[in-house]
């Protein structure tokens, strides 16, 4: 079943207050903190915390990610213990750089039995995970590293290899369109990372649309404020669904049925085009079932 990820939200593990607000946003997703946005001394507080927050639920249909701490950290144990024990949707991992980090990740969710709905989503934020893009997803053909899909986190890779972020992202393409290939390769999902000027409104739907026309399933956030215009940016236009249905209802009448490509209001539709169809009805469907 496909699933909307237009908008996920990152919230900090250690605010009880923003726990309680995530509940009733409006975003397709959650991604509960364990890393940057909380302190050293404060982590095992927030552990204890999002713990509890799950086991009480009340995020509806909301995507339910923890993100946890690199495997370069003293924390990651017990945080990945934590959230398999937590039963949460996914685990979100930084910085992840090779295939065998993909694996210490699995064999400790294994070593723990934790459930196999518990999916893992990489963050691609060193060089090295750029390069190797097409191995870390190749990874996820071995059902163990439940791997679902990369978050691409520009900053970390501004950091690492001195390209400089600049509006329109144009020193950033590259590395983008990279990693987004390699996730299609292998069929899974990949999302854009949050936009750091919180007040730039139309900065940030000029980089939500940048992102949407590139590839990416959604972007993750850092400010409910950019919720409404991401949700709106990646949602399929209505045009889009209608024309998308009209394609599907061609190739099914019966005599299309054997034919490979159809003429549709003077246009060329080929059987691709079907298959996109679907899937943007899909997508669609998903969205209005969300109920936001």
């Amino acid at each position: 079943m496909i699933r909307p990820r237009r908008s996920l939200l990152f919230m900090p593990g250690s605010n009880t207050r923003a726990l309680e607000k995530a509940r009733n946003l409006p975003a397709d997703g959650i991604i509960l903190d364990l890393e940057d946005s909380v302190a050293p001394d404060a982590k095992a507080m927030a552990r204890d915390q999002i713990a509890k927050a799950i086991a009480a639920g009340g995020f509806g249909k909301r995507e339910v990610l923890i993100r946890v701490n690199s495997l370069d950290t003293p924390w990651w144990v017990e945080d990945v213990t934590m959230a398999g024990k937590a039963r949460p949707d996914g685990i979100l991992v930084p910085k992840i750089s090779t295939v065998d980090d993909l694996n210490a990740i699995a064999n400790r969710l294994s070593d723990i039995n934790a459930p196999t709905s518990i999916r893992v989503w990489a963050m691609i934020e060193t060089a090295r995970a750029v390069l190797d893009a097409d191995k870390l997803a190749a990874a996820s053909r071995d059902s163990e590293t439940r791997l679902a899909g990369f978050v691409f986190g520009p900053n970390d890779i501004s950091r690492e290899t001195r390209i400089r972020m600049q509006p329109g992202r144009a020193t950033m393409i590259p590395m983008i369109t990279h990693c987004i290939l390699a996730t299609r390769a292998h069929g899974l999902e990949i999302l854009d990372g949050p936009y750091s000027d919180i007040s730039n409104i139309d900065g940030f739907a000029t980089e939500c649309a940048q992102g949407r026309d590139l590839g990416f399933d959604g972007k993750t956030l850092i400010h409910p404020s950019h919720i409404e215009a991401c949700n709106a940016i990646f949602t399929p236009p209505a045009e889009e669904v209608e024309q998308a249905r009209k394609v599907i209802a061609a190739f099914e009448k019966p005599e299309n049925a054997s034919r490979g490509a159809i003429q549709l209001d003077g246009r060329m539709v080929e059987r691709l085009h079907a298959d996109m169809a679907r899937r943007t009805i899909a997508i669609a469907d998903a969205i209005a079932a969300m109920g936001h």
